[in-house]
């Protein structure tokens, strides 16, 4: 589990290609990696990786065929920059939002507007998607944890301060640029809960929160 405030950019130092998958080197920054062994997971630019080898200033990580579909990593290439961020500890402030590290789409820049200091990205993303997001809700781009400012069918809108933009590779981004996309997990355990409960045909509805005490008969 991640936050989405990002410790460090790194960059990619090589791409090696395993049958469907692929092996990345990582130089890790100023990112403290004395606590990290191998097995724990790092956040990639969004995708939750795992470290297979380490040594000092730099780590490895494999990247399944399925998360090389599924994410902009496969479009990487050496010295790349990449946002990164360890694993959450439970002693540790929640900064950003709940983040799983599991990337659910890729969206792409629609338009990048300069307001003052500021930031304004406007990214497309599928339907699919959109559905989840929601006016001041939160969501996580390229493994930054940001809040959404308009809500539409196939797009929505960030504001990004001049902190996020010197922390991240956020402020290299353009017209047509991807990125990773992790809608807030959250929602997607609402839609289930209200669409099944777990159970066939055991969704909530109101007559079900009555029968659970949970409203009156009047819905109140």
């Amino acid at each position: 589990m991640f936050t989405g405030i990002v410790a460090t950019v790194g960059r990619i130092e090589k791409l090696q290609r395993v049958g469907d998958a692929m092996r990345l080197r990582i130089h890790a920054g100023d990112l403290d990696l004395t606590d990290v062994a191998l097995g724990d997971s790092i956040a990639v630019s969004g995708p939750c990786l795992t470290v297979v080898a380490l040594e000092p200033g730099r780590f490895e990580v494999d990247v399944s065929s399925e998360t090389l579909a599924r994410t902009t990593l496969g479009q990487r290439g050496s010295g790349d920059s990449v946002n990164l961020e360890k694993a959450l500890r439970l002693d540790e402030r929640l900064g950003g939002h709940l983040v799983s590290g599991h990337v659910d789409g890729i969206g792409r820049v629609l338009l990048r507007d300069t307001l003052d200091d500021y930031v304004r990205f406007s990214i497309g993303v599928p339907a699919a998607l959109a559905r989840y997001l929601a006016f001041k809700g939160s969501v996580c781009v390229d493994g930054v944890s940001l809040t959404v400012n308009a809500a539409h069918q196939d797009s929505f809108e960030i504001l990004t301060i001049p902190h996020t933009l010197e922390r991240t590779t956020l402020n290299a981004l353009g017209a047509g640029a991807e990125v990773n996309i992790e809608v807030d997990l959250i929602a997607r355990y609402i839609e289930r809960l209200l669409t099944s409960g777990g159970r066939e045909g055991a969704g909530i509805s109101l007559s079900s929160l009555v029968a659970a005490g949970f409203a009156g008969n009047d819905g109140r």
